[in-house]
């Protein structure tokens, strides 16, 4: 994975130098993110998030562009689970809460003039991690970035349309490359993060 990054740099490097066209723009998402992998007992149901940040869009022929972006992302997943013995059974609501400064970087073709198909590789940063416990009225929060490594690579695929000239939207699915577990020596436990996007962009 860091080998496709330092290739992702050179190109943008490269498309930066040779670019026909650059615009910067913003952007925001409202995602849906799960974790895959092993889920330990857990039963893993996804929660609604969001992503909002920054691009450039350099544009170095008709077809084809590269767009790096900065995003901060709240990502994560929910699940249930039971404690106690026998009758006294006592299920609890956890939502994980991940915080990630996330750099993907995007090689775009345009298919027709307004439509865009993507992929790209992503870095993300852990920036915060914390767990909500909810049994009957009762909640408590706790932070568990201790448990989740700090940095986490993925795969991005998508499309996008160009509404006008300054606005567009798009979807986009996060594929988890790394595992984002801490895990002891021996426990080969694996948790990668995933999730679907809808986001909309305005380019200056």
């Amino acid at each position: 994975m860091k080998k496709i990054i330092l290739a992702a740099i050179a190109v943008l490097t490269f498309g930066w130098a040779n670019a026909q066209e650059v615009k910067f723009g913003v952007k925001g998402s409202v995602s849906l993110s799960n974790f895959t992998g092993d889920d330990n007992g857990f039963d893993w149901k996804s929660k609604v998030g969001f992503n909002a940040g920054g691009f450039a869009e350099i544009k170095f022929s008709e077809k084809f562009a590269i767009q790096p972006e900065i995003l901060y992302s709240l990502q994560g997943a929910k699940t249930k689970y039971e404690d106690g013995y026998a009758s006294d059974i006592y299920t609890y609501d956890e939502k994980y809460n991940l915080s990630y400064i996330n750099v993907p970087v995007m090689f775009k073709y345009y298919a027709a003039e307004k439509f865009n198909i993507e992929v790209g590789p992503q870095i993300g940063f852990l920036v915060s991690a914390k767990c909500k416990y909810e049994y009957l009225n009762e909640s408590e929060t706790e932070d568990v970035k201790d448990i989740f490594k700090s940095v986490d690579f993925g795969l991005n695929f998508g499309a996008g349309y160009d509404i006008s000239k300054n606005i567009s939207a798009g979807v986009r699915y996060n594929l988890g490359l790394s595992n984002i577990a801490k895990t002891e020596e021996g426990n080969d436990f694996k948790l990668h993060n995933s999730g679907f996007s809808l986001s909309v962009a305005y380019k200056f």
